[in-house]
């Protein structure tokens, strides 16, 4: 597994510190000045946070949006919708972290991998047929806002199957024998 990874739509880079088992993962993030944002989501089952190390970085929590500049940390509860970007005129430096660390790593690699080989649409999103192997596989990390969690849910009973016959997998690019 890489170390560092980037996602060509945001220009945002990862470098991941420690994965210290279930407990705790922690990334060094670089985040480019952008108007693309990514979806808003929630990490049902985690908490997450950041520490910004240089530049700043606005995080619209619960529809609030709230600037974090160097020096200063946010803590975002378990299941707080949430998302973040870079609205300034140099790159923002931060690191963040999920605890516990769940799947988080791996769902990272799947998404920016989905960003470099074009796969995200212009809202931020995989295909259906992606977001249907997705879903399962990661939703006790991660979920979309919308569409709502039942409706994800579903698309992932329905379409799966069909994804899978479709050479689509849950992580990004498909493992070998998915």
């Amino acid at each position: 597994m890489p170390d560092a990874i980037q996602n060509p739509r945001t220009g945002q880079q990862m470098v991941f510190l420690n994965h210290d088992g279930d407990a705790l993962l922690e990334v060094e993030t670089t985040n480019p000045p952008t108007a693309e944002r990514e979806p808003e989501h929630v990490h049902p089952r985690q908490e997450s946070g950041a520490r910004v190390t240089s530049g700043a970085l606005v995080f619209e929590i619960d529809g609030v949006p709230q600037r974090v500049a160097a020096g200063e940390s946010i803590v975002i509860p378990a299941n707080t919708a949430h998302r973040f970007w870079n609205d300034g005129d140099e790159d923002a430096r931060a690191v963040q972290w999920f605890r516990p660390a769940l799947k988080t790593r791996s769902f990272f690699e799947t998404w920016f991998a989905l960003a470099r080989d074009g796969a995200l649409g212009a809202d931020g999103m995989p295909g259906r047929l992606q977001l249907a192997l997705l879903v399962p596989e990661f939703g006790t990390e991660v979920r979309p806002v919308s569409p709502p969690w039942p409706v994800l849910r579903l698309l992932g009973v329905v379409l799966g199957p069909v994804a899978r016959l479709r050479g689509y997998g849950a992580t990004y690019p498909p493992a070998a024998g998915t």
